[in-house]
């Protein structure tokens, strides 16, 4: 990886973090309604395995799916007024923090059941299958997810049919409030268990950005050779609790210190220094990431209010239900 594109990943993540950062700042003033799910820590998953894929490829999040929205074409601007319930919001205000979609872009989703999502990215790849398009499905999934059935039976699903799907786990350490370790016979819950279904599973540091590139692409060469699915497991953090509602308490002082240390933007800043970038281009990055922020929570604040003789619409194909009658 060049200079110039690890500096339009950073940037990307850049954006992210901001957005993320006023995602709160507007809950905490009660502008965001429900709650909130934020992935500050996570931005190098999001936009590493972004930029190894296809334009094409379907993503499958979990309701912590605001980093992926946004690496996969969503605005600032759309995601920020889909919280804020406004009529311009990403889903017009019907899917809010937990359900960001962008269909046009194949983000299929967030999801609030936990693992719901992973038979579908199984349906989507069989899809592509039977198409012959080359697409890949990716479904990305937190530590907690590895103990839901739903889990087992789409490696498994997905192995006997070798389909063209990736599980990627964004192991951030704790399922909500419970260490994932505390309830977890192996070590690894992801990558440990790919094994029993005869696929690959590998790890890699989550908050390098050029690493889960490099390791999202060589898995989406070989799912679309057609050698089948694999596990990726991210490792993680995040920078605040569970939601807006959960102070954190419960994690270690020392273990928060030691991984704020390990930012995805501070590694890849410091990686572009390494490389030669001059400061002053990686602050201008900064200042533009910040300036579209800026200008996203401004039109999100002003956009209008959703119309509610709007609100069957786009929940049936047909665009109503009179179908169930």
């Amino acid at each position: 990886m060049d200079g110039p594109e690890l500096l339009t990943l950073y940037e990307q993540m850049a954006v992210i973090r901001r957005t993320e950062k006023a995602a709160h700042d507007l809950f905490m003033s009660g502008l965001v309604k429900g709650t909130t799910h934020l992935a500050a820590g996570h931005e190098a998953i999001a936009v590493g395995a972004s930029a190894a894929l296809r334009p094409d490829d379907y993503v499958f999040a979990t309701y912590r799916g605001h980093h992926h929205a946004l690496a996969r074409g969503a605005t600032p601007e759309e995601c920020l007024a889909e919280l804020m319930s406004r009529a311009t919001g990403l889903c017009k205000a019907k899917g809010g923090s937990m359900h960001l979609t962008k269909a046009s872009m194949n983000m299929l989703g967030s999801y609030a059941i936990v693992g719901a999502h992973l038979p579908m990215a199984v349906g989507a790849a069989w899809s592509a299958r039977l198409r012959g398009t080359g697409q890949l499905a990716v479904a990305f999934f937190g530590d907690g997810a590895t103990n839901i059935g739903a889990f087992h039976e789409a490696l498994n699903l997905a192995a006997v049919w070798k389909l063209p799907v990736l599980f990627v786990c964004e192991n951030n350490l704790y399922m909500e409030y419970t260490p994932i370790a505390d309830v977890t016979a192996v070590a690894r819950p992801a990558a440990d268990r790919a094994p029993a279904y005869g696929i690959p599973g590998e790890t890699v540091d989550g908050n390098d950005v050029v690493a889960v590139r490099e390791a999202v692409a060589g898995l989406a060469r070989r799912a679309r050779a057609g050698d089948g699915p694999a596990v990726l497991e991210a490792e993680t953090y995040r920078h605040f609790g569970h939601s807006r509602a959960d102070p954190a308490a419960y994690r270690p002082a020392e273990e928060v210190e030691r991984w704020l240390k390990h930012d995805p933007l501070d590694l890849a800043r410091g990686r572009l220094v390494e490389m030669g970038v001059p400061e002053a281009t990686v602050t201008a990055a900064d200042e533009r990431a910040r300036d579209v922020v800026q200008k996203a929570v401004e039109a999100a604040k002003s956009a209008p209010s959703p119309d509610p003789g709007e609100a069957l619409t786009d929940v049936w194909a047909d665009g109503g239900a009179a179908w169930r009658t």
